[in-house]
């Protein structure tokens, strides 16, 4: 049984050192209890109150880790059914599933791994890449070694030849697929992540199959798994995830509490791209692909950000210094805040006027112009920081800058902090934007 916050605290040592970044022990306690933190950020519990406190201590959902050359894909350690209850943490990995057979393995995996594309200030990408063991798999291993950095997923049933496979991916973090409960294969693959430190699928066609597998491959040493649901529709898969994570988080029930793995085109490459969104919100930890087509990922990326943004915080662009329609540097310097819907709302009307401008993104920690500005987040003093910080003045020749049509009060105290520079106050709404440009500005 999972203990509650004011029972682990009686068990902490009550320093209040803050050494585990909280500034109470009862604050650490109630997050520990919260399953949002390791015990091992506490440098002073007793090893008595560890055996005691292991079980809470333990996320409901492991966290499971791929990595290799410093990047690395973390997934699992999801405390919430829903979103709306706190928020979700880890995003679920996006894999591109090759074939060990196909000559044009090291090109698709190259162009795949160069994609990126940017979102409101963050770049997004694929996350690895699963090789499929349908060919000469240690020779696809070298092949895509040789063209990305990203974590890799093996996928055969062949111990032998997955041992070796793995031996040319020493001090990775690799996933090997799968110990099949029909396959009784269970045993040779364990022992081969147990070696290479690797996690490993586990795959059954029922919960119950599912549960009792999971503990014979723990029996044997491997700690680090991933499940293969099953199941023979969207439908039945979607029942299955849900249950499996019902069952971890509501019921502690630690043979199904890990994070699982979906074959996106497992019913055709004609509705892929609907079973990887439905993966992607209920509950996926890693979401396989067998297509790479910008046009189908690019959303998927979007829809998983989306989602696994904290519902609590506001959804924030990047601050800094955007281009909108090839400015040039007489063209003028447009201010708003992080908010994303402002952002949107000015970047989209002026990009759809066709007339160039730089748009300056302050941080006013997610907030719109007016919440910011009764806030005191959005200022004449932070406006100029972000002017100077990211360095507008050498970007343009003609240093006017526009501010808001709703925080024209700041414009005096922004002439102050920023000596040289024209201040002129814009229209209150962006849809006003355009023809403000046209009539005002030129």
């Amino acid at each position: 049984m999972a203990l509650s916050g004011i029972q682990i605290y009686k068990m902490l040592p009550q320093t209040n050192c803050k050494e585990c970044g909280f500034p109470t022990c009862l604050a650490f306690a109630m997050k520990l209890a919260a399953k949002q933190v390791e015990l091992g950020s506490c440098p002073y519990v007793s090893e008595a109150s560890k055996k005691q406190l292991a079980e809470s201590a333990a996320p409901p959902i492991r966290l499971i880790t791929l990595k290799a050359n410093g990047t690395e894909v973390k997934v699992g350690n999801e405390v919430v059914m829903f979103r709306h209850e706190k928020t979700f943490y880890n995003k679920p990995g996006l894999f591109l599933r090759v074939k060990a057979s196909d000559p044009d393995l090291a090109k698709k995996v190259a162009t795949a791994d160069a994609y990126k594309v940017n979102y409101v200030g963050m770049d997004f990408t694929l996350d690895g890449f699963a090789i499929e063991a349908d060919g000469d798999l240690v020779a696809a291993v070298k092949a895509v070694r040789d063209v990305t950095k990203r974590p890799l997923m093996l996928i055969g049933n062949d111990a032998a030849l997955l041992d070796s496979s793995l031996s040319l991916l020493a001090g990775e973090g690799t996933l090997i697929y799968a110990a099949d409960a029909e396959r009784s294969n269970y045993e040779a693959l364990t022992d081969v992540a147990k070696k290479h430190k690797a996690a490993l699928v586990v795959k059954a066609d029922s919960l119950d199959a599912l549960a009792d597998l999971t503990q014979k491959v723990q029996a044997k040493g491997v700690e680090d798994m991933v499940l293969d649901l099953g199941g023979k529709n969207l439908g039945e898969w979607l029942t299955r995830s849900t249950q499996a994570r019902k069952l971890a988080l509501k019921s502690n029930f630690k043979p199904l509490g890990y994070p699982t793995i979906f074959f996106a085109a497992q019913n055709g490459l004609d509705k892929e791209a609907v079973y990887a969104a439905q993966a992607i919100s209920k509950y996926a930890g890693f979401v396989v692909l067998d297509t790479f087509a910008p046009e189908m990922i690019y959303p998927l990326l979007v829809l998983r950000e989306n989602i696994y943004t904290d519902p609590q915080k506001p959804i924030q662009v990047q601050p800094g210094i955007y281009e909108i329609n090839s400015p040039k540097p007489d063209s003028p310097v447009l201010v708003t805040t992080n908010f994303s819907i402002t952002y949107f709302s000015v970047a989209n009307e002026v990009e759809g006027s066709g007339l160039p401008a730089w748009l300056l993104v302050t941080d006013a920690e997610g907030m719109s112009v007016l919440t910011a500005w009764a806030a005191g987040k959005f200022d004449a003093e932070r406006i100029a920081k972000a002017v100077k910080g990211f360095d507008v003045a050498s970007k343009v020749s003609k240093k006017r800058i526009v501010l808001p049509g709703h925080v024209a009060v700041l414009s005096g105290e922004l002439e102050e902090e920023l000596a040289g520079w024209e201040i002129r106050v814009g229209p209150r709404e962006a849809v006003d934007l355009p023809a403000f440009m046209k009539q005002v500005l030129n």
